[in-house]
């Protein structure tokens, strides 16, 4: 049959979601009615949906977020003082058009991962690449490659990300090695990507845990200066949610 022709072709040119779209649509006798421009219409909707939900499962597997978070379930009842209007306007994404970035402080258990992985799988969702690690593990991660040969590779990776978020900034002070690719990584993406980063420490403690006070101030030359910030209060988030699913007897 000619269709069978028709749908082996459009599976060689690699359009499975077209051929999904004509057998849905031959299965519909009220489509018969339709215009031709009306079914061409449905089977390229058909193809660029099956595209667009391709390219965000492949977003979200390479971002690799420690938590399957979203915005829509932020909790604003607790007294955090998370800024709702804050959050949308970091929802529509011009921060990351602006190369600004996100300072995310706030003591153990306040939220700042699980806010962190909602923004970056927000912005997954608008088609931008995101990249998440913890940062004592992404230097750890360069430490090793410098030594196997995949440091350059292993940089461009990072430099590439439109948004990388650098999880739980380290509450010991860097050594030597640590602390210069901590501003390798910064100074690659400097006015050209935005940096998404998350510390327990205010921002003003920061000097001591880099501890070299030149790369310090030229560490937070290129993150803060451009940075929106987020200081998370109250008590730990665990907790509240350990609270609320303990049966208590009557």
């Amino acid at each position: 049959m000619l269709i069978n022709q028709t749908k082996e072709k459009l599976y060689a040119m690699r359009l499975s979601g077209m051929v999904s779209g004509l057998d849905e649509m031959l299965k519909i006798k009220e489509n018969a009615s339709l215009s031709f421009e009306e079914k061409l219409s449905l089977l390229v909707d058909k193809e660029w949906t099956l595209r667009e939900n391709r390219k965000l499962s492949r977003l979200l597997r390479e971002a690799k977020f420690k938590e399957n978070a979203c915005l829509e379930d932020l909790d604003y009842r607790q007294k955090r003082e998370l800024d709702k209007n804050l959050i949308q306007t970091l929802t529509n994404c011009n921060w990351l058009e602006k190369h600004h970035n996100l300072i995310i402080t706030g003591a153990t258990g306040t939220g700042k991962t699980y806010l962190s992985c909602a923004l970056g799988n927000s912005v997954c969702r608008q088609g931008y690449k995101v990249y998440y690690s913890r940062l004592p593990r992404l230097l750890e991660e360069l430490r090793i490659a410098k030594a196997d040969g995949s440091y350059i590779r292993l940089m461009n990776k990072f430099a590439r990300a439109a948004l990388l978020i650098l999880d739980d900034f380290s509450l010991n002070v860097l050594d030597d090695e640590a602390r210069h690719n901590l501003l390798e990584i910064v100074e690659d993406r400097q006015i050209r990507q935005s940096t998404l980063i998350t510390s327990q420490l205010p921002i003003e403690h920061w000097h001591e845990v880099i501890g070299n006070p030149t790369i310090a101030d030229a560490v937070l030359d290129r993150l803060i200066h451009n940075a929106y910030k987020i200081e998370l209060k109250g008590g730990s988030m665990r907790k509240i949610r350990s609270d609320l699913t303990t049966c208590r007897p009557l």
